[in-house]
């Protein structure tokens, strides 16, 4: 009877080193599985022409910058602009002041108004 007890340990221990190696065997088919759909997926969305989120917010960064940027030129140029018109006006105001204090020259032989 000693021998059905060693035998059947041994059985015992036969089984679960299949199991294991089993475990082993589907553990690598799970992964190799996995590995595939993944390649398949990333070709599908190749083909697609979508995009991956971490190029879309790169992208949405660069817009957002950009943006930030005109925003700022166009700040730049109305006050450049604004500068411009009120440099304009104060040479044309001065040219006028300018005319309203020179007084006409007399001409030779006129008759001036002051009764002499």
């Amino acid at each position: 009877m000693k021998d059905q007890g060693g035998g059947r340990a041994r059985l015992m221990d036969d089984l679960a080193g299949v199991a294991g190696g089993a475990f082993s065997v589907l553990t690598g088919i799970r992964a190799e599985i996995e590995a595939i759909a993944k390649a398949q997926a990333e070709a599908i969305i190749r083909r697609l022409d979508l995009v991956r989120r971490e190029e879309l917010d790169a992208a949405m960064d660069v817009a957002r910058r950009a943006r930030e940027q005109a925003e700022d030129l166009a700040a730049r140029v109305e006050a450049l602009e604004a500068k411009a018109f009120s440099s304009q006006v104060e040479t044309l105001g001065d040219s006028e002041n300018a005319t309203k204090q020179s007084k006409p020259v007399p001409k030779a032989g006129s008759k001036s108004s002051s009764g002499a």
